[in-house]
C-alpha cells in the first residue's frame, strides 16, 4: 500500500508532493526519483532529463522556447528529436516516458507527425491522433489473467476488484500518460486511467516497451481500444479501497453505457 510523503518533504512544492514511494511509481522511482532531486535544488527540468544518462532516449529535451511559432508540438519533436519542456511536473513526467520508453514515445511521435503531415492540423484531431492524445496523456498497460479483462471491459466493478481480489497478484499494471502520473501526485478517488491490454510475459520495462511499440497499429488504434480504470481501485495501491462500500460510488465506478436500440 502507499506509504506516507517523506518526512520533511515540502508539499507546497510540486515536487514535494510527489511520493516515490507510491505502488503506482514503482517502475518509475529508480530513475525518476533522483532527476526530480536536481530539480528541486535547482537544475531545469530539460537539463535533468538530458543528463548523463539519458542516452537511451531517441530525443534530448530542449526549453520550451526552442519550439518555433506556429510550429506543431509533434511535428518539432519528430524533425529535430528534442522535445519542447517546461518546468514542471506534466513536462517532467513526459520526460520521464520517453526515458523509459523510448521505442513506444518514438512510434506514436510518428504516426503523430505522418498524421500532420497528410491532414496539417485542424481545429480536430482525426480518430488516430485523438486515440494517440489520450493514451500519452493518460495511458496505462495492464497485463492480468482473463477474467480480470472481461471483468473490466464490462465495468463489473465488484466482481473486478472484490470477487476476483485474489487474481490480482497475478497482474501487472504499469502507468504510461504522464498527465495521469500529474494527476496522482496529488492522489483522488477518481482519476481515471485509459488501460491497454499487454501479455503476461513482460519481464521489464524494456520488454513492455518493445512489445507495445509493435503493437501499436493505426486501424485499431483509431477505434480507441482502450478500458477505463479507476486506478486507485487496484488492491494494494491505496488503503481505502479496503473499506467496504468503496466500489460502491457510481460517480467513478461508472456502470457500462447502455445500449442504443437498433
Amino acid at each position: 500500500m502507499a506509504a506516507g510523503l517523506a518526512e520533511g518533504a515540502d508539499t507546497s512544492c510540486p515536487w514535494g508532493r510527489v511520493d516515490w514511494s507510491a505502488p503506482w511509481l514503482a517502475p518509475w522511482r529508480a530513475v525518476g526519483e533522483p532527476l526530480a532531486q536536481q530539480v528541486q535544488r535547482g537544475l531545469p527540468v530539460s537539463q535533468a532529463l538530458g543528463g548523463p544518462h539519458a542516452a537511451a532516449a531517441p530525443v534530448g529535451f530542449a526549453p520550451q522556447a526552442e519550439l518555433p511559432e506556429g510550429m506543431a508540438y509533434e511535428q518539432f519533436i519528430f524533425e529535430a528529436r528534442r522535445v519542447p519542456t517546461r518546468d514542471n511536473l506534466h513536462d517532467f513526467f513526459n520526460g520521464l516516458v520517453w526515458r523509459q520508453f523510448p521505442q513506444t514515445k518514438r512510434r506514436l511521435n510518428q504516426l503523430q507527425a505522418e498524421a500532420i503531415a497528410r491532414d496539417g492540423v485542424g481545429a480536430v484531431r482525426g480518430p488516430l491522433r485523438d486515440a494517440i492524445t489520450v493514451f500519452d496523456e493518460n495511458g496505462a498497460v495492464l497485463a492480468a489473467p482473463p477474467a480480470l479483462w472481461t471483468a473490466l471491459a464490462a465495468r463489473q466493478w465488484q466482481r473486478l476488484f472484490v470477487e476476483l481480489r485474489p487474481l490480482w497478484r497475478e497482474a501487472r499494471l504499469v502507468l504510461f500518460g504522464h498527465a495521469l502520473l500529474e494527476k496522482l501526485a496529488s492522489p483522488r478517488k477518481s482519476i481515471v486511467a485509459h488501460v491497454y491490454p499487454a501479455p503476461a510475459a513482460m519481464n521489464s520495462i524494456a520488454d513492455l516497451d518493445a512489445w507495445l511499440a509493435g503493437d501499436v497499429q493505426p486501424a485499431a488504434w483509431a477505434a480507441k481500444p482502450f478500458a477505463p480504470l479507476p486506478v486507485l481501485g487496484v488492491p494494494g495501491w491505496w488503503p481505502a479501497n479496503e473499506a467496504p462500500g468503496f466500489y460502491d460510488d457510481a460517480g467513478v465506478f461508472r456502470p457500462p453505457r447502455a445500449q442504443a436500440l437498433p
